[in-house]
This record gives structure tokens, C-alpha cells and sequence, in this order.
């Protein structure tokens, strides 16, 4: 499934560290702005823990986990939507990605420069925020132009969607993103095509170093994304990056001594996978054991489709019981004794944990 997440946020905020971290590539990472330009793509496992617990209870010869797939893009500064910085070639990239991680810098260090001089979060944030409303504010106005030569002609499609555009624009110009405008799904449907980049769902990266002692820098971003109801991780990119470098049973020693249950990067990860509206099925058997991605809401024809497009064309019936039963139960047998394993139509919607077998005739 091709969703992604774009990385963005001001230059040296630490963008590309956290990226190496994530997919233990090399992207470029240096103190100056637009180190990257063109954008980095990185494949990501998903970490799963009941991938390894079906694994325990069925044998099987592998295990395969689901991705995400993050991109490094290079960042922005005040006046990107005019042009500044290579600003339209990066806002076009955001264009391209369905949701955003959105970093921002929470830590000083004298030997890492700060675009604008000094430490400050909310002003950072605004800046991008501010910069991708102008660039919406201008696809707007360019649609504006083109529906209303329609609208002289009586096109009653262009008449309703230039007030939704008149409405949305107004709202932009009021600083309002257009994720947290109150849009019905018509109105919605009538934007859509214009991939608006302050419709994506966001997440906020806080990347401190010392939580502590950056703990002020940390609130103010948790206070902000509060009041737009966004979510936010914390994370030191820095230290991710050391620990990615780690061989595992190093890592593992290193979260018991730190009494974590997790790295930031796998919460980081999981958030993301979530964000992007992302639910994982399995599928479970001796040549392999497998997690599949689909969007919530899919329904079973289309959830095999996922496997593949001959599954969802000749679609009769999954077979399918849940995670939990598994485990509560100890084996397939036992689900079926107990009359847990069904028996699930067309309409049937796969929900998250469903271990599914599909039978299909093509």
C-alpha cells in the first residue's frame, strides 16, 4: 500500500537525523540549511509484537512485518510559498506525501545554527504552518479562476464548488488549516482533487536532547498541539541515532537498563502508522506469517486485494477469527471447537487483529 509520510520542519531542526534513525540509511545531515534537497524515501518496518506471538502458536518457516514508507524533505523557511529557499520545489514534494511529521527543534546546542537565530517552538511551528496556508490560499485562487468561467455557463457542479473554495479560502486567510475546518464530506469531495497540504493529518516530532532541561521548549509544543487536537511524540533524535547503530541484543540491554519498554522511534513509528488511518490484518500459515496493511473501513474483498488483485476478483468468503482469541485460546483448533472462527461476506469490514484466510475462484 503506497502511503507515506513526509518529514518537514525548518532547516536544523534535526529532520534528517531522525530520518537516518528510522530506516538506518545515509541521508545527508550536516549544519546548513538545505543539506537536503532532493527527498530521501525510506522503507520502514512496522514493529508488531503479535506478529512473533502468532508465530509462537503456529509454526511457521518466516515472518514478514508491514511497512510505512517516510520522506526526507528538505526545509522550509519563511517566505518558501514565494519562492525563498527552493520553497515551491519542497512545498511540492508535501504534496506528493498523505500525511506530515512534522519537526520541531526543543533543544540548544551552540554547535548546530538556528535559521532564525533562537530557540523558540510555537514560532517555528507557525512559520511552517503559516507557509503551507499561503500555498493552499494560492491553489485556491487558481481553481477560483478556472470554476468561476464555468459558473457564467449555469454548471451547477462549478456553482457549489466555488462557494466550498470561497469558504475554504476564507478560512485559510483567517489561519485556519484546512484539516481543522469543519467540512462536510460534499464540501470535501469538491477540494479533494486539489491535494491540499493543510488537509493532511500532522503529527508533531518533538526532538529535544535533555528532556529535562528542555522541558519548557517540550510543553509549549504539547500545549499547541492540543488546542488543534494534533498529537505529538517526543523524541531525541540524537540518541535514536546512536541506538540504531546498535546490534539488537545491545539495544535490548539498553532499553532494560533505561527501563523502556520501547524506543522513541517505535512509538514514533506506530504513531505514524496510525495516523495515516492504517490498520494491520494477518494472514497465518506454515510457509509464512504475515502482516498486511489496509485503511480502516476496508472491506473484505478489497482487504484481499491487498494480497492480491485476483483474491478481490473472485472474492467468496474470508475466513477469519481475531488476534485475541488466538491467544486466549492457544491454537486454531480450539477457536474452532469454540465456534470462533467465521465465516465473513462482501459487506464484512476487516478490523485490526483479524488472522484472515480467503477463498476466492477466479
Amino acid at each position: 500500500m503506497s502511503l507515506n509520510c513526509g518529514i518537514v520542519g525548518l532547516p536544523n531542526v534535526g529532520k534528517s537525523t531522525i530520518f537516518n534513525a528510522l530506516t538506518s540509511a545515509k541521508a545527508a545531515s550536516a549544519n546548513y540549511p538545505f543539506c537536503t534537497i532532493d527527498p530521501n524515501v525510506g522503507i520502514v518496518t512496522v514493529p508488531d509484537e503479535r506478529l512473533y506471538t502468532i508465530a509462537g502458536i503456529i509454526p511457521t518457516k518466516k515472518i514478514i512485518p508491514t511497512t510505512v514508507e517516510f520522506v526526507d524533505i528538505a526545509g522550509l523557511v519563511k517566505g518558501a510559498s514565494k519562492g525563498e529557499g527552493l520553497g515551491n520545489q519542497f512545498l511540492g514534494h508535501i504534496k506528493n506525501v498523505n500525511a506530515i511529521l512534522h519537526v520541531v527543534r526543543c533543544f540548544e546546542k551552540s554547535d548546530v545554527t538556528h535559521v532564525e537565530g533562537e530557540i523558540h517552538p510555537v514560532r517555528d511551528i507557525e512559520i511552517i504552518n503559516t507557509e503551507l496556508i499561503l500555498a493552499d490560499i494560492e491553489t485556491i485562487e487558481k481553481r477560483l479562476i478556472k470554476n468561476e468561467k464555468l459558473v457564467k455557463t449555469g454548471d451547477k457542479n462549478a456553482i457549489a464548488s466555488v462557494a466550498t473554495l470561497k469558504k475554504v479560502q476564507g478560512d485559510l486567510n483567517n489561519n485556519t488549516p484546512v484539516r481543522l475546518q469543519e467540512l462536510t464530506d460534499e464540501e470535501k469531495r469538491h477540494i479533494d482533487d486539489l491535494h491540499l497540504m493543510t488537509v493532511k493529518p500532522v503529527l508533531y516530532v518533538i526532538n529535544a536532547y535533555d528532556f529535562e532541561k528542555d522541558k519548557q521548549y517540550i510543553n509549549s509544543v504539547i500545549e499547541y498541539s492540543a488546542k488543534e487536537n494534533s498529537k505529538y511524540v517526543i523524541i531525541s533524535g540524537d540518541i535514536e541515532s546512536e541506538i540504531a547503530q546498535m546490534e539488537p541484543s545491545e539495544r535490548k540491554a539498553y532499553y532494560e537498563e533505561m527501563g523502556m519498554e520501547e524506543s522513541g522511534l517505535e512509538k514514533l513509528i506506530r504513531e505514524t502508522y496510525n495516523l495515516l488511518g492504517l490498520i494491520t490484518y494477518f494472514t497465518a500459515g506454515p510457509k509464512e506469517v504475515k502482516a498486511w496493511t489496509i485503511k480502516q473501513g476496508t472491506k473484505a474483498p478489497q482487504a484481499a486485494g491487498v494480497i492480491h488483485s485476483d483474491f478481490e476478483r473472485g472474492f467468496i468468503c474470508a475466513e477469519t477469527y481475531n488476534y485475541h482469541d488466538l491467544i486466549t485460546l492457544g491454537s486454531e483448533q480450539k477457536i474452532k471447537e469454540r465456534g470462533l472462527l467465521r465465516l465473513e461476506g462482501k459487506e464484512y469490514v476487516v478490523k485490526d487483529g483479524d488472522i484472515v484466510h480467503f477463498r476466492f475462484n477466479v
